[in-house]
């Protein structure tokens, strides 16, 4: 039986309590397939690149991806770039396969700037996991500002593109915070799909937990900063192309739409 979500308009208005976070916070959350649906009932088309696509893609069929037709789903990775990322760069051109990179300052975009120009350069998403993962909701309104806009003037200047999308730590969020989002230009990204590899660095146990998770549409989360999950990454792909997934960034699931700053999207 297909999730409610899954069949749902554009905006499902949900009380959320957080079951990811342990978080009490209600909020409203869009889908990334109800507001690909609600553009493409608004006369957009799915055909062509999508607005809020990475640039510099030599993949035409990842840019070119009909999400309402393709059975996707969006690969996103948090708080790097590390050391790791390197390999992961490798792995994913060696599938044809663009991801979403949320990325974290302190310790991360300041110590790796040539991996935050090799990851624009390489055609993926550049995104904003705020600069020192502080928990915004127990942040005052100027540390979230900090916190978000550090990263979007980073790598603004590193790469000459401003993040649109914004993962906040652990999930947690509110009406506050993304009242805040919307006031410097993001959209808040969750997930459907959690390894968990911050708990495990066993390789086939992340692979395993991704597989049983994922369905069409979904938005998967993993960490390039684990010794355990960059390894993962190659039969994970391998095994979501035997099942019929094409492998998208967040911006190409919701394609034609384009992310609204202040709004939380959650598969």
């Amino acid at each position: 039986m297909r999730r409610i979500g899954r069949i749902s308009g554009l905006v499902t208005a949900v009380t959320l309590a957080l079951s990811l976070t342990g978080c009490g916070a209600s909020y409203d959350t869009t889908s990334p397939r109800g507001a690909r649906e609600d553009a493409v009932k608004g006369g957009q088309h799915t055909t062509g690149k999508a607005k809020n696509a990475p640039r510099g893609s030599k993949d035409d069929d990842a840019e070119s991806v009909d999400c309402a037709q393709a059975k996707c789903v969006a690969l996103t990775f948090d708080a790097g770039p590390s050391e790791n990322t390197p390999r992961l760069l490798e792995i994913l051109k060696k599938n044809h396969v663009h991801a979403t990179f949320f990325m974290l300052g302190k310790n991360h975009i300041e110590k790796h700037p040539d991996l935050v120009r090799r990851i624009a350069d390489e055609g993926h998403e550049l995104a904003n996991h705020t600069w020192s993962h502080k928990i915004l909701t127990k942040s005052d309104d100027d540390v979230v500002r900090s916190e978000i806009s550090r990263v979007q003037t980073a790598v603004k200047k590193l790469t000459g593109r401003t993040p649109l999308l914004m993962r906040p730590p652990q999930g947690r969020t509110d009406e506050r915070v993304s009242k805040i989002s919307r006031e410097l230009g993001v959209a808040q990204v969750l997930w459907s799909v959690t390894a968990k590899d911050y708990q495990t660095n066993d390789s086939a146990l992340i692979k395993e937990r991704v597989l049983d998770q994922t369905d069409r549409d979904g938005v998967i989360l993993l960490h390039d900063i684990y010794q355990g999950t960059v390894p993962a990454v190659p039969e994970i792909l391998e095994e979501l192309k035997k099942r019929g997934y094409t492998v998208v960034t967040v911006g190409r699931l919701m394609a034609p739409a384009t992310a609204e700053p202040g709004k939380v999207y959650k598969p």
